[in-house]
């Protein structure tokens, strides 16, 4: 890897502020209050080209990487968007990944280049109420249908399901022992007919709604299958190593943002006759999170370095996100805490970046869970679970 200054991405850095310096603090607020989802920040997002950063040329993307995808996402969260502004864009900016290395050409052509224009919102439905994290035990299931499936079954935790057209869905085709080896990926339609969407009501990133969703004998083409029958899960690895990847960036985006503001604050606030930053009890903790921030940020750099080099990246992308969740939640916690009581009032922002940094903990997978996956597949110790 290089770490001398790359005009390119300083230049991608530069237009992402250009946007997203038109939606402050107050809109986010806004929106997360209101249960509202961004639209004007999504259509100013998609009118330059920003959606499709990571999409292929010849389907109308900017044919990047997942390096340059991470520096999107965590400009945007950066800016104040946090988790709010991230969601509302990261499915269409990862989510496809698997269709853009297993689709069929008929499945590319049909949906790249319209998600690409920001005209097709996706959702993506693997989490399941009786599973959880333990993906070999969903039950929702497709069963063959002359030349198509029927899909039945539950999903919970589907964010942008309200908003979205089609949803990148695990389905059971092969019997239930067979663990992860009968599972296979369809891009569906969420059509309202077959689909029940309900919203779960939530403490955090409601501008952005997260639903269970009720598949009931929905209809698929053949021509939605991901890649090959039964390998649903191998290929959704093209999307979950890129998500943890992405989550790590928003996290990082996201305390500094909170970091951003306890600066500020801590430089401007006096107590006693000096600014409360003079004294080390608040400057220390600020010091450490901007050391702790930068670090995983490198990390999170080796992982899309090596994913966009086809290089195994499960340790790196797994690493990324836990230190990155711990590092961006450690800063909008410490900038809480600059502020004092005023970090809880609403208009100082810093509590709303806290709530919406804590996600990154427990999602896509809790840090627990990351762990184990580092002690097993990593270092070799027994199964945990």
């Amino acid at each position: 890897m290089d770490f001398r200054p790359d005009p390119d991405h300083e230049a991608l850095a530069d237009g992402v502020r250009a946007v997203t310096r038109a939606f402050d603090d107050d809109y986010w607020s806004a929106c997360d209050r209101d249960h509202r989802f961004p639209w004007d920040f999504y259509r100013a997002m998609a009118d330059g080209g920003w959606l499709g950063l990571a999409l292929p040329t010849e389907h109308g993307g900017g044919g990047c990487g997942i390096t340059e995808a991470a520096l999107l996402m965590r400009e945007v969260a950066a800016s104040g968007a946090a988790m709010n502004g991230c969601t509302a864009l990261h499915l269409t900016v990862f989510g496809l990944e698997p269709v853009v290395r297993h689709g069929s050409a008929r499945l590319q052509e049909a949906f790249l280049p319209r998600a690409a224009a920001g005209d097709l919102h996706v959702a993506f439905g693997v989490t399941e109420p009786s599973a959880g994290t333990d993906t070999s035990r969903i039950t929702t299931r497709a069963v063959r249908d002359g030349d198509g499936w029927r899909i039945s079954g539950q999903k919970i935790w589907t964010s942008k399901a309200e908003e979205s057209e089609v949803c990148l869905l695990l389905a059971r085709t092969g019997a239930a022992d067979e663990g992860l080896a009968g599972l296979s990926l369809f891009l569906v339609d969420l059509d309202p007919a077959h689909v029940q969407i309900t919203p779960i009501a939530k403490t955090a990133r409601n501008a952005v709604g997260s639903c269970e969703v009720f598949y009931d004998d929905l209809p698929v083409e053949g021509w939605r299958l991901v890649g090959e029958e039964g390998q649903g899960f191998r290929h959704l690895l093209d999307g979950l190593n890129p998500e943890r990847i992405l989550i790590a960036a928003e996290a990082i985006g996201t305390g500094l943002a909170a970091l951003r503001l306890a600066v500020a604050y801590a430089g401007e606030r006096e107590v006693f006759g000096r600014p409360i930053g003079t004294n080390q009890a608040l400057s220390h903790p600020l010091a450490d999170a901007h050391a702790r921030l930068g670090a995983a940020w490198l990390v999170v750099q080796q992982a899309a370095w090596r994913y966009d080099h086809g290089l195994p990246c499960g340790e790196e992308a797994n690493t990324a996100k836990y230190l990155a969740a711990e590092a961006g939640f450690d800063a909008c916690d410490r900038a809480v805490q600059v502020h004092g009581g005023l970090g809880f009032a609403e208009e100082y922002h810093v509590g709303r970046y806290w709530r919406e940094a804590r996600i990154m903990r427990v999602a896509p997978v809790s840090q627990e869970m990351t762990l184990s996956y580092l002690a097993e597949k990593v270092l070799g110790l027994p199964r945990s679970h």
